[in-house]
């Protein structure tokens, strides 16, 4: 016998009934419950329990199938007791004949329904029921009598008039649903004497784990129990699946609850084994349960009346299948809508779009079941749902605009109309993937230009043309964009367009030309006014004229001001970068990790890829090579390559800088061989990749290519009014391809060149000066200027930039004999370099800065090897040198002459003696004797 969890007093006053009726009292008892909440189980064990007590136990089932079947329970409950064949016979056949004449609809039978042959018929079925009760006690157990056929319901009624001389015990199960049981039978059971329905409620939280002990185990019940009360609401047979679904994931370190097939079919089965009427309620619900929709609106989506949707909600809800009103778990409203066909589905949305416009619903709403419906073509169609789109846009939900955009299409026929539904429609896709935007700029540019487009879409218009390097078609845009700026009488419009010209003047600057504040040394910016202008003034400001405390505050202040939005996500990271060009990389990284965590909230590819590949730059100042890298690759995973257009350029720089900084120059060769899109030199993103490239060549032992590549970044900087050191320190990095060439001279001029541009604040752009300063600077200035570097950078945050510094004074140390302060930098350096996953530094051994005192620690230098270099410090500085300068030390080291070298390599003595000037100055050496001879491996 299966123990039943809560239901022992059911059980003892049911049990004791059975016992009184026994004794020729006849008993009878009505058990009431939810879908699913255990009465069948309920009335099978106390089945059991009588037959223990040698009862006699007939059990019938109701059945909304067998509802106009006549005699379908009594034949069930006659089929082990001895009667007339022939009188059950005739009563069926004269239902059969009476549902005919009625056309096939089962009528009610009143007392006047049944001729006198019919009802003796009945009289002595019933005799031989109680005959039998009499010889033996007997219980009748019907389960679900709201689905009992009519002839049945009289017989069960002519039994209970005549239980109280008969010892017969009759109990009734009835499921509470839409439509209740026979009124008559609720007002015979009332006649009998101390009659109390059983109402069966739902399980206890208590109850719920008690249950689950019997299929899990009793940890891992107690675990799972609260939510699996939460999601079932006490339901057993809910209870019961969820427990079959998790049978498999109960036993595991973290026990969790998976709703899966078992309880989808068991929320499905509760739905489908009710009256129509029920399941066409769940329907609605299932239909609207995004809309808060009013009862009436459910009734006539449902088309029941209110009354019946009130015993409905009532019944779904004794079955714990709602919570506040709607569907509990998905599982209820997929279980709600797996009979219906797609047309069926079709029509439902359909009618609930109808409903919902008629009641002045929001237009997102309407649109959602619009959408979901198929075409449909009423006159109000098309603006819902474009307003919908643009609501949808205006919260920064492209992905709920872009369905609302591509049905309003399949319905217009307005050309004018489909031009606008169109740009909002590269609006949605633009945010998702601008590769899918991309389809409709040309018709829109031509629509635009011959005036077909509304002028208030040259701004949207001109940058996605700009970001696909489409630059002669934007040239239009530009231009009513420029006449727009002052004439546009919403404000708001007017501040768009002020805002959009000012920050492609400082984005593609060799296309648009700069109409704002002064490009001169004077500063004459105006931060005032909307928050989208604020933004992009203070970045073209800090672009322009380099790092100041008033673009600073106006960034931030317009942040404070804005969310995350379709109109705002660009100006956003146009204040974020002028916090970071202007060396405030602390505040723009927290900024931008607040402005990448909203754009994960909202779900929105592009704005994550944006936010993720400025993050990325920033990491990379704060010299976090690996977070960037990470960071850019999540950028690229949001948005493909092939979508990024001209602005590829930025991510790309990232993982191409950040490779270079892991010392995987290898990866950073792979990320070179991405092909470019037209146009990306005529845009900032260009610059970034240029200065990337050099530095990547720079430290693959190609200093022509790198110095190529910062003059061109130089060139360009100063062609567009952008020369800052800030954006780009290109100067530093031609100063170190001169240093590799030779030219120490022209590396100092611009070391000399930067610092000045820096200016004096500390920043980190004053620090990389300083450094590179010191580098082509005389080895007696060079301590000095590495420990100004030093102090700089220690401020600035780049850990680095700052392990850089830190080994280049260790070696000068070294130089000047001060051994205990170059192995305590050296030891610095190491410690930041490893946390920042780029490759150790090294320095020269003090035997090759003319040490005679012992071996410095293993963490500074290894034991000198042949070469009079230790191996570890060997290792390290033979990175810095080319394939070129390799070969030369391999010769070199093995004792031939400069004239030997230079017929081995087919080059001039010159350039074998040009070769080693450099070698000795990057290896720290002064002799041939102190050259590694592996170098040329």
């Amino acid at each position: 016998m299966t123990h039943l969890v809560e239901r022992d007093q059911e059980l003892a006053a049911l049990t004791d009934m059975v016992l009184r009726g026994a004794g020729g009292e006849g008993q009878a008892a009505l058990v009431v419950s939810g879908i699913g909440c255990g009465k069948t189980a309920l009335l099978a064990e106390l089945g059991e329990l009588a037959r223990e007590f040698d009862f006699r136990v007939l059990t019938a089932f109701g059945s909304l199938a067998e509802r106009r079947t006549p005699g379908a329970v009594l034949g069930q409950l006659l089929r082990d007791v001895p009667h007339d064949p022939a009188d059950l016979a005739a009563l069926t056949a004269g239902g059969e004949d009476m549902a005919a004449r009625s056309g096939g609809t089962v009528t009610r039978l009143g007392p006047s329904a049944l001729d006198p042959e019919e009802s003796r018929a009945l009289q002595r079925i019933c005799s031989a029921v109680t005959e039998q009760a009499r010889r033996t006690p007997l219980v009748l157990c019907v389960d679900d009598v709201q689905f009992m056929d009519e002839l049945s319901l009289h017989g069960v009624l002519l039994l209970l008039r005549r239980l109280p001389t008969v010892p017969l015990t009759l109990v009734l199960t009835e499921c509470t649903l839409s439509r209740p049981a026979d009124p008559r039978l609720h007002a015979e059971l009332r006649r009998l004497p101390g009659h109390q329905p059983l109402t069966l409620g739902r399980l206890t939280a208590d109850g719920v784990a008690a249950l689950l002990t019997t299929r899990l185990g009793g940890e891992q019940a107690r675990l799972l129990a609260p939510e699996c009360h939460a999601l079932s609401a006490g339901n057993p047979l809910l209870v019961h699946a969820l427990a079959e679904d998790s049978r498999h994931t109960a036993d595991g370190p973290a026990p969790r609850l998976e709703p899966g097939e078992a309880f989808l079919d068991a929320a499905t089965g509760c739905l489908h084994r009710g009256w129509p009427a029920l399941l066409s309620i769940a329907q609605a619900l299932a239909v609207l349960h995004e809309d808060n929709p009013a009862p009436p609106t459910v009734a006539r989506l449902a088309k029941v009346e209110e009354g019946v949707l009130e015993r409905g909600l009532r019944a779904l809800d004794n079955a714990g299948l709602l919570a506040e009103g709607r569907p509990r778990h998905a599982a209820v409203r997929i279980g709600a809508l797996a009979g219906c066909t797609g047309q069926e589905l079709a029509v439902l949305h359909r009618r609930a779009a109808e409903l919902l416009y008629e009641e002045g619903a929001p237009p997102t709403g309407v649109a959602r079941h619009l959408v979901a419906a198929g075409p449909l073509n009423a006159p109000w169609a098309v603006s819902q749902l474009r307003e919908a789109a643009e609501r949808h846009l205006a919260a920064g939900h492209p992905a709920r605009a872009r369905p609302c955009l591509d049905t309003a299409l399949l319905y217009c026929r307005d050309e004018d109309e489909r031009l606008r539904l169109k740009a909002l429609l590269a609006s949605a896709a633009w945010a998702l993937d601008p590769r899918m935007g991309a389809r409709h700029l040309v018709e829109l540019a031509d629509a635009l230009r011959d005036g077909r487009l509304p002028a208030q879409h040259a701004v949207m218009l001109a940058k996605y043309l700009l970001w696909h390097g489409r630059y002669d078609e934007a040239a239009d845009a530009i231009e009513r964009i420029t006449r727009a700026d002052g004439v546009l009488a919403d404000p708001l419009a007017a501040a768009e367009a002020r805002a959009t010209r000012e920050l492609l003047s400082v984005t593609y600057p060799g296309l648009v030309p700069h109409g704002g504040v002064d490009a001169g040394p004077t500063r004459h910016t105006a931060f005032a006014g909307d928050p989208r202008s604020r933004g992009a003034a203070a970045l073209s400001d800090v672009l322009r004229h380099g790092p100041a405390q008033e673009p600073v505050a106006a960034a931030e202040a317009a942040m404070r001001v804005m969310r995350l939005g379709k109109n705002t996500h660009e100006w956003l990271t146009c204040a974020v970068s002028a916090l970071l060009f202007a060396d405030r990389t602390t505040a723009a990284a927290q900024w931008c990790d607040h402005w990448l965590a909203e754009a994960h909230s909202r779900r929105v590819p592009l704005w994550i890829a944006e936010f993720s590949s400025l993050r990325a730059g920033i990491a990379l100042r704060q010299g976090r090579p690996l977070d960037a890298r990470r960071l850019a690759k999540a950028a690229l995973t949001q948005v493909p390559v092939e979508s990024w257009g001209v602005c590829i350029g930025g991510p790309l720089a990232n993982l191409i800088q950040a490779a270079t900084d892991l010392g995987d120059r290898e990866a950073g060769a792979e990320y070179l061989e991405v092909p470019l899109p037209d146009g990306l030199f005529s845009s900032r993103f260009g610059l970034y990749y240029l200065h990337a490239r050099g530095t990547h060549f720079l430290a693959d032992g190609q200093p022509e290519a790198a110095l190529d590549d910062f003059t061109d970044c130089g060139a360009l900087m100063r062609e567009w009014g952008l020369d800052q050191p800030a954006l780009i320190p290109w100067r530093s990095g031609a100063a170190r391809a001169h240093l590799a060439l030779g030219s120490t001279g022209r590396a100092h001029a611009l070391a000399r060149e930067q610092l000045a541009l820096a200016g004096e604040a500390f920043t980190r752009t004053r620090g990389i000066s300083l450094r590179v300063l010191a580098a082509t600077s005389r080895p007696v200035q060079r301590g000095a200027l590495l420990r100004s570097a030093l102090a700089v950078l220690e401020e600035s945050g780049d850990r680095l930039q700052l392990a850089g510094t830190l080994t280049e004074l260790a070696t000068a140390d070294l130089r000047s004999g001060r051994f205990s302060s170059s192995d305590a930098l050296l030891a610095r350096a190491a410690k930041l370099a490893e946390e920042c996953g780029s490759p150790r530094p090294g320095v020269v051994g003090r035997a090759a800065a003319g040490s005679r005192s012992p071996a410095a620690p293993t963490s500074a230098v290894s034991r000198p090897g042949p070469g009079g270099v230790g191996t570890a410090v060997r290792e390290e500085a033979v990175r810095l040198l080319s394939p070129a300068e390799r070969r030369v030390v391999g010769l070199a080291s093995a004792g031939l002459s400069n004239r030997e070298i230079s017929g081995r390599l087919n080059v001039t003595v010159s350039t074998v003696e040009q070769h080693l000037t450099r070698i000795f100055r990057k290896l720290g050496v002064r002799a041939r004797g102190d050259l590694p001879r592996a170098a040329g491996e």
